[in-house]
């Protein structure tokens, strides 16, 4: 969903798969008999180990909902760089109204950050972070923004050797 070939499905990785549900809506619509809801939830999952995934789902039903979100989810699992607990520089990006600024913190300061931009961290096994989220509160917009500013992360040594650093 964000860049191509780099997600797969959560069974691929071999690992236990930790789900969080981060936001459900509830929506209505005004018919004849009265008021008519529907739900729509946002579910993310994550091993721990640097691979996160999450799914956006709709149905007449929460429960159903949130089983069409984690199935999504299952599908959608990315791989981003770490080293060590933190992420390996800082990183700013940017996805419709929402801003997300990650910066690497010293072993010990744990995550500190945003709501939807924590649960994502958390479930990636990112444990020393400090994140600001600018803009939009919009919850989807949120974890998109945090998702790609992960994936643009890069390792150490791949950033040297495109410099051209030996």
């Amino acid at each position: 969903m964000l860049k191509e070939g780099r997600s797969q499905h959560a069974e691929e990785y071999g690992t236990e798969f930790e789900e969080k549900v981060l936001y459900i809506n509830r929506c209505s619509k005004v018919v004849k008999g009265g008021r008519k809801f529907s739900f729509s939830a946002l579910v993310l999952i994550g091993d721990g180990q640097g691979h996160v995934g999450f799914g956006f789902a709709k149905a007449n039903e929460v429960s159903d909902a949130i089983r069409k979100a984690g199935e999504a989810a299952r599908k959608n699992v990315l791989a981003f760089e770490r080293e060590g607990n933190t992420i390996p520089h800082e990183v700013y990006m940017e996805w419709d109204g929402a801003m997300v600024l990650l910066k690497p913190a010293p072993e010990g300061t744990g995550i500190i950050a945003g709501s939807k931009m924590r649960a994502v961290l958390e479930l990636g096994g990112v444990k020393d972070v400090v994140g600001k989220s600018l803009g939009s509160n919009n919850p989807f917009n949120q974890v998109r923004a945090t998702l790609r500013a992960l994936l643009s992360l890069k390792n150490r040594q791949d950033a040297l050797a495109a410099r051209g650093i030996t």
